[in-house]
């Protein structure tokens, strides 16, 4: 769950490469790192906490470097050949940015030039505590060899002691350290060959960068499930997690293909496969604009991305609608999907929520036996799935690693399956037999707001072409949902608009409460499930989120008079179920604050503050239903002063098990 990056080319590199990692911190941002090819060995700067704080010690870096250039000495500067006062000790010039301390015993050093080659990463610990120590790219143990790494090594044990018993010395506990070493070791005179000798030990999904002080100008970059992404432009190149990294500088991409192995200088850029064959790129134009990882005038990140769910349920629903949901680009036919007899929905977190809204529409709409499971849980429980079965792994990166794991348990099992994704070329694409592409455009923030909107948007938009291909859809009904969905863009810029102000007071009112209940049924049970979550990840409030059914079973015994109990009630097939729940929990003495369909006056009988959406269809109004929930979740969070964007402990990426 980290992000790295790498650049090689004719231009200073620390500016490059910290600007990339601020584009990456939603993947870690518990420590950061530098490392660069300098004066004929590797330098590094490394931080604890956010890139704030690498960015101060960059900061004292290139005081110190100006510092030496400057003439600032100790028992007397000496001049250098190039004109300037080395900050030297006892009679002798320091070299401008030398890291050990300058030139000693009378000798003269020169200036050197600024980097122009280096790694780096934002760092989300899963090896070791989060230390100094650990927060940097790591080396071996002569310095010699440094590298980034995303993901997880899982021999790193035992990789660790064969490479201690050959003489390595480490300094964490971290497995990046691990495969820096065994790079080092498996070294002959070509980095190239180590790389790709130390890749033949390893075992577990990771990508990783790796440069040498032996061959300046030279980064060896190479995944296994993890992304990596080569960024080409005129004298330079970019190794990245992502896309936004470099898309500053460059829109030339090349996405690394399993086990694939790319050698980077400046002026060109070479590729291998897992066997050493060597492999012709093409590389692909991306269109995205560098400013939508810019905040545009919010405060946060995750406010602006709030703001942006009506683009993206409208752009995600765009080119289906247009035509009449005929989803031509998913890669699953027409007569696959009629022989579907069981659809089983697989995602974590957030993903799980909206393959539970995706539940209701498949098996309402399509007349389809559905499950939704976690795949976590999905993956070792050695599920019965049979040829005509389709499991949809719904992942917003396209490499979340429990969701990939289950997707390919599926297919060896015989199920077909489909990527429900919003990163195009994501491993999930390619490890799917069908691929369904979300376009809620980059989202930065931590907890998911606008790519929860569009999985749940494209989810129902498969579910009408499902309905309309196996005849469970009239025309004309098809025709309807169809109608209401290209409206769904529109109505929640509406509701954002609407209930912004609302949400905000009543959040004042609540952000000092230490306990928050969630209730839905049915279509609103999604909802409040993932309105829990939001609170959860943002705030820090103990939340539980339950069918409003299943109170009397357990949670009623948390309830009191200082509970604030948060109602979803837009689902009018069971309002009367509903209000029945929520008069067990007034009589409990807890406050009830609830979410309702526009014209359902019975609620305001029941509810301390009622915020009302827009009437549609009873399943769309999952979409609009789950808005207000996200902007209570913001604001109070921003009422406790907390870092919305950057939630403690979490990562947006989680690419380990």
């Amino acid at each position: 769950m980290c992000g790295i990056i790498g650049y090689v080319g004719h231009r200073p590199c620390e500016e490059i490469l910290l600007r990339g990692l601020q584009r990456l911190e939603y993947r870690g941002y518990d420590s950061a790192g530098l490392a660069f090819q300098e004066g004929g060995r590797i330098e590094s700067v490394r931080a604890v906490g956010n890139l704030s704080s690498l960015g101060e010690a960059l900061a004292t870096r290139t005081l110190e470097r100006g510092s030496a250039r400057n003439g600032v000495a100790h028992n007397g500067a000496v001049q250098n050949g190039n004109g300037h006062n080395g900050g030297a000790h006892n009679g002798a010039s320091a070299a401008a940015g030398a890291r050990n301390g300058g030139a000693h015993n009378g000798s003269i050093a020169t200036v050197l030039a600024e980097p122009t080659t280096g790694i780096g990463h934002t760092r989300w610990a899963t090896h070791g505590r989060v230390t100094w120590e650990n927060a940097h790219p790591h080396t071996d143990t002569e310095g010699r060899f440094s590298i980034v790494l995303n993901g997880i090594v899982e021999n790193h044990l035992i990789l660790r002691d064969e490479l201690t018993a050959e003489g390595a010395e480490f300094s964490s506990e971290t497995d990046a350290e691990v495969v820096a070493h065994l790079i080092a070791h498996r070294y002959q005179g070509d980095l190239l060959a180590a790389v790709q000798a130390a890749l033949k030990e390893l075992s577990g999904h990771f990508a990783f960068v790796a440069m040498s002080a032996d061959h300046p100008g030279l980064l060896v970059g190479t995944r296994r499930e993890c992304p990596l992404v080569v960024g080409m432009g005129e004298g330079e190149h970019f190794l990245a997690s992502a896309i936004p990294a470099f898309l500053h500088h460059t829109r030339r991409v090349h996405v690394l293909g399993e086990g694939e192995i790319a050698v980077l200088e400046a002026d060109q850029a070479s590729f291998v496969d897992s066997c050493g064959r060597r492999v012709t790129v093409v590389p692909t134009t991306v269109d995205w604009d560098d400013d939508v990882v810019e905040k545009g005038g919010f405060e946060t990140f995750m406010l602006k991305e709030i703001h942006e769910q009506g683009t993206a349920v409208a752009d995600t629903l765009a080119a289906w609608l247009d035509q009449d949901v005929a989803l031509p680009d998913i890669g699953i036919t027409d007569d696959q999907l009629r022989r579907i007899r069981r659809v089983v929905i697989v995602g974590c977190g957030t993903s799980y929520h909206a393959g539970l809204a995706g539940r209701i529409a498949l098996e309402r709409w399509a007349r389809i036996p559905v499950e939704v499971d976690l795949a976590s849980e999905f993956r070792h429980r050695a599920p019965l799935l049979e040829e005509d079965s389709l499991i949809i792994g719904v992942t917003q990166s396209g490499e979340t690693a429990d969701t990939l794991a289950a997707m390919r348990v599926a297919r060896a099992r015989g199920a077909t399956v489909l990527a429900l994704t919003n990163v195009p070329g994501s491993q999930a694409t390619r490890d799917a037999d069908g691929v369904l592409l979300t376009r809620a455009g980059i989202e930065i923030g931590v907890a998911a707001t606008k790519t929860f909107v569009a999985q749940v948007a494209a989810l129902y938009a498969f579910t009408l072409r499902v309905g309309r291909v196996r005849g469970t859809l009239s025309p004309a009904r098809h025709r309807e949902l169809a109608d209401e969905l290209a409206l769904l863009g529109g109505r929640v810029d509406a509701v954002v608009a609407s209930v912004e102000p609302v949400v905000q007071l009543l959040a004042e009112r609540l952000a000092g409460c230490e306990f928050f209940l969630y209730l839905g049924r049915l279509a609103g049970l999604p909802v409040a499930l993932e309105g829990a979550l939001k609170l959860k990840e943002v705030s820090y409030i103990p939340t539980d989120a339950y069918a409003a059914g299943e109170m009397k079973h357990g949670p009623i015994a948390l309830l009191s008079e200082r509970t604030p109990v948060v109602c979803v009630a837009t689902d009018v097939t069971v309002l009367d179920k509903m209000l029945s729940n929520i008069s067990e929990v007034r009589a409990r003495g807890a406050r009830v604050f609830a979410v309702a369909s526009e014209g359902s006056k019975e609620i305001a009988e029941h509810a301390e503050q009622v915020v009302y959406i827009p009437q549609t269809d009873v399943l769309l109004q999952t979409i609009l239903a789950v808005v207000p929930l996200q902007l209570l979740a913001y604001y109070i969070a921003r009422e406790r002063a907390l870092n919305v964007d950057q939630p403690r402990n979490l990562a947006k990426t989680v690419t380990v098990e």
